[in-house]
């Protein structure tokens, strides 16, 4: 292939190929050097890049969603009236009942369960999350607040606002952020920046009607929820691996419970799970009635 180099010469440096074979044979050589370098840096780049989506897929890959029932244990309460004390020509029409325990008579589904990526002392460590910039209503609506209870994430902001045609206020007793109560006279919006996360729920409570609270959760991460009408939560998107969860409900004190018939302790309201790529369904959780102060 090069005849004028012996295979020994072959291994001497390039410039040799111009002295002893003439400039035009030594130029086709680096031709053909460059075009078999730029084939290998191309297969390099390839696979590289394939490699790189090869990652991509497997980091989507690398999470999982939590789905769980939870039950109350027992003959399911009605709710009862509350007794309207203030701005009763207004709110005394609302036909108002008592939102502390919320059972389904149907499949005894148990409401406002709050369930949550434990990130405290010996709890989960997790990466750290790009804040959020959410804005979320907690809406004065009917002399209540709607809805119950509000999940938010560091970044977010709550917007206060008021439907009805009365005044009410927003008493938020932060633990970390900034303490606010403002008024928020009717149809008008007062709005709260969420800075930094809390440590527990935070009771929101409208002075003026002392019978009106909502519940806030802020988190300096997304893996939360609350359960709906049916006793049914989804948590999306937990990455995967063994995690801490704590459970609360606002008139429940939750240690022994039953999960799918077996019953386990939970200490400090907490269980452990691995959470595994896709779906991981924990199925049905009965919370006991004796675990409930306002059964």
């Amino acid at each position: 292939m090069y005849g004028c180099l012996t295979p020994a010469e072959l291994g001497k440096e390039n410039f040799l190929l111009t002295k002893r074979c003439g400039a035009q044979f030594a130029h086709q050589h680096f031709q053909k050097l460059g075009v078999s370098r730029l084939k290998m840096i191309i297969k390099k780049l390839s696979i590289a890049v394939l490699l790189l989506f090869a990652s991509v897929s497997v980091s989507a890959a690398e999470t999982g969603d939590l789905k769980i029932r939870f039950e109350y244990g027992g003959d399911a309460p009605k709710q009862v009236a509350v007794n309207v004390t203030a701005d009763g020509a207004f709110c005394g029409k609302q036909g108002l009942l008592d939102e502390s325990l919320i059972v389904n008579a149907e499949d005894k589904g148990l409401q406002n369960v709050v369930v949550q990526v434990y990130t405290g002392r010996g709890g989960s460590k997790l990466d750290s999350v790009e804040p959020s910039s959410d804005e979320i209503t907690l809406d004065n609506d009917s002399c209540r607040f709607e809805p119950h209870v509000v999940i938010a994430q560091v970044g977010d902001t709550l917007k206060v606002t008021n439907s009805d045609a009365v005044g009410h206020n927003a008493n938020l007793q932060f633990f970390n952020n900034a303490a606010k109560n403002p008024m928020i006279p009717p149809n008008q919006d007062v709005k709260v920046e969420l800075t930094e996360s809390e440590p527990g729920i935070v009771e929101v409570r409208c002075n003026i009607h002392p019978w009106m609270k909502a519940l806030l959760l802020v988190l300096d991460h997304p893996y939360a929820s609350v359960s709906n009408a049916s006793g049914e939560l989804v948590i999306k998107g937990i990455p995967v691996g063994e995690h801490t969860f704590r459970v609360n409900h606002e008139s429940a004190r939750i240690g022994e419970v039953s999960v799918n018939g077996e019953t386990e302790k939970w200490s400090r309201s907490r269980f452990e799970l691995e959470i595994k790529p896709g779906m991981n369904d924990m199925g049905t959780i009965v919370i006991p009635s004796d675990a409930f102060s306002a059964n």
